[in-house]
């Protein structure tokens, strides 16, 4: 398997997509990446040669992405609760942060329902 910013990125598939593997870079990312190291996209990432790789490599420095992002992306949200704002909150309690509906959905974020015990009329 090919490393590529401390991911091991897929041999079977096109390199275009095998990109998409790393944290940040997603299919547009991807094909200006291949676009500015000169590589072809339709390539498989088993047949790239060390210098294709190489470049590869280089062009991705120029980007935040793996554990650089991730790291960036937690102080954010970290940031967010300290200050106490209305979205540092919605994190804290694990509810939805960009305004949807909770009353029906939002299970994903809410867990699994708990059931309510229901007064009788």
């Amino acid at each position: 398997m090919a490393r590529i910013a401390g991911v091991d990125i897929p041999r079977e598939k096109r390199v275009v997509i095998s990109l998409t593997y790393i944290y940040g870079i997603g299919n547009a990312l991807s094909q200006k990446i291949l676009k500015d190291a000169g590589v072809d996209e339709n390539i498989r990432v088993k047949d790239l040669t060390e210098d294709e790789l190489g470049r590869i490599r280089q062009e991705i420095t120029n980007y935040h992405v793996e554990g650089d992002l991730r790291r960036e992306v937690s102080m954010n949200v970290k940031r967010l609760m300290e200050i106490g704002s209305y979205r540092g909150i919605r994190h804290r309690r694990g509810l939805p942060v960009r305004g949807q509906n909770t009353q029906n959905n939002a299970r994903t974020r809410r867990g699994k329902s708990k059931t309510v015990a229901k007064k009788k009329k």
